[in-house]
């Protein structure tokens, strides 16, 4: 590594040589982020995890687990939030409750 000595600079020079530091303190955290994902991504993977399962995504909101399945087809659930989806419309149409139909 140089060293500068920074007694002998002028205020300008001192002023682009901290623009200076300051960029490459940015990029040194940003290699150093990265690094570290892709080691804890490694470390998780030889275990059988990954990041997302340990540790949550990132997205617009959480996800909700399912509470309720559809019997005829058990690849159709609701979480209970939103809008009710047609099959369960119809089974409640037909009699049944959720308490049925959930998980």
């Amino acid at each position: 590594m140089a060293s500068v000595n920074v007694d002998k600079l002028s205020l300008k020079e001192l002023l682009v040589l901290e623009a200076q530091i300051g960029l490459a303190i940015t990029a040194a955290r940003e290699r150093e982020h990265v690094e570290l994902k892709h080691e804890l991504a490694s470390f998780a993977e030889k275990r059988g995890f990954s990041l997302r399962e340990l540790f949550g995504g990132r997205g617009k909101g959480k996800s909700s687990a399912p509470k309720y399945a559809n019997p005829d087809d058990r690849s159709q659930t609701w979480t209970g939030r939103g809008r009710k989806p047609n099959w369960l419309i119809a089974k409640v149409k037909k009699g049944a409750t959720l308490e049925q139909l959930a998980i």
